[in-house]
């Protein structure tokens, strides 16, 4: 790594690092309930109740199609996840939460947002009421959403194509 602070192996190393120490904070948090950190970040997507490609939950979930497959059956036995034939596209398979899939989320979402608390990184909207330089979830997370943007050729077309086209 470089030693010239700021350097992008600093944010590679930084950004990764965070990750591995989160993921593992959440998975003790979400051990009890036997679901893992893919099968949370599966949940979290389906959470907005739109229903999903499972191609799409293969991306926002970062695992590869097979893997997903077999995450998103041991969900459905757990009655969780539900799917259905796409009825726009007949072969497409969209993922849902069933309703104690939408119960078990919003129990551990509690959670999982109680354990990031103990972090002292404000909630969206608390920001403004905590000490300055307290960092808040909601920026920390557009930002990254934003790096994220850059980074994915994917995610620019998906938004370029929900702008509309430019005139």
């Amino acid at each position: 790594m470089s030693n010239v602070p700021g350097a992008p192996a600093d944010l590679l190393r930084s950004l990764t690092r965070a990750e591995r120490l989160l993921s593992r904070r959440l998975s003790a948090v979400l051990a009890d309930d036997a679901i893992s950190i893919e099968a949370w970040r599966v949940l979290c997507l389906l959470a907005d109740g739109q229903g999903h490609p499972m191609s799409e939950v293969s991306a926002e979930a970062s695992l590869p199609p097979g893997t997903l497959t077999k995450l998103v059956d041991q969900l459905v036995d757990r009655n969780l996840v539900f799917r259905r034939i796409d009825p726009i596209d007949r072969r497409r398979i969209r993922a849902y939460l069933t309703a104690r899939g939408r119960r078990e989320h919003a129990r551990l979402d509690e959670r999982v947002r109680a354990s990031i608390a103990e972090l002292g990184i404000t909630e969206l909207g608390v920001a403004e009421t905590s000490e300055p330089g307290t960092p808040s979830t909601a920026n920390l997370v557009g930002q990254l959403d934003d790096l994220i943007g850059r980074l994915d050729p994917a995610r620019q077309r998906v938004h370029a194509d929900a702008a509309g086209p430019h005139r």
